[in-house]
């Protein structure tokens, strides 16, 4: 078999990160190198004529992940909109394309704290706080009570217990943003 062109080199590495951030958010970074390269469809020694190392894959494949999360929450959205999303049984069940800070949680608290992922992962949780943070109450405590919600619902899915979690977050969530902002999809011009 032929080289492959640096444009085809470069697309194929770009599948190996995108593919590796879904795999890590649904299964954990445990997958092995040759499952994800399997499911890329290319071969396991492609991987080292890309990577340094799965350490290398794992922080950027976790920021891709934070970068497709900013994209599925755009500015424009509102406290309300991003909680009704994110406390979604669609987002329950698709933990694949779903939110970095749930999906890289226990791999981030086993590993050390010295690696890229562990301050991507860091300033994203941070970001996505902020996001959520208004005026009359701190983005952090909304992102605990959502990142929860969704972990516990996942859980128990199954169960008609995972949407009765999802529905009390979602409705508490929502009451309190609309409590804080005269529109509860979020701040007007006056504000």
């Amino acid at each position: 078999m032929g080289r492959v062109s640096k444009a085809q080199a470069q697309e194929n590495r770009q599948r190996v990160v995108e593919t590796a951030s879904r795999l890590f958010r649904e299964q954990g970074t445990n997958v092995s190198v040759a499952d994800l390269m399997k499911a890329v469809g290319l071969t396991h020694g492609g991987f080292y004529k890309q990577f340094a190392s799965k350490e290398a894959l794992v922080d950027e494949a976790t920021a891709y992940a934070f970068e497709e999360t900013a994209d599925a929450y755009p500015p424009e959205y509102g406290v309300r909109e991003v909680v009704e999303s994110y406390l979604s049984v669609e987002h329950r069940d698709d933990a694949a394309e779903g939110c970095p800070i749930t999906g890289f949680a226990t791999d981030r608290a086993r590993a050390g704290s010295e690696s890229e992922a562990h301050r991507v992962y860091t300033e994203g949780v941070q970001r996505f706080a902020d996001t959520l943070s208004d005026d009359d109450q701190d983005g952090l405590v909304r992102l605990c009570t959502m990142v929860g919600a969704l972990t516990l619902s996942r859980a128990t899915k199954g169960d008609p217990v995972s949407e009765q979690i999802l529905t009390a977050a979602r409705e508490a969530l929502t009451a309190q943003a609309q409590a804080g902002t005269a529109d509860p999809q979020g701040p007007g011009p006056s504000d």
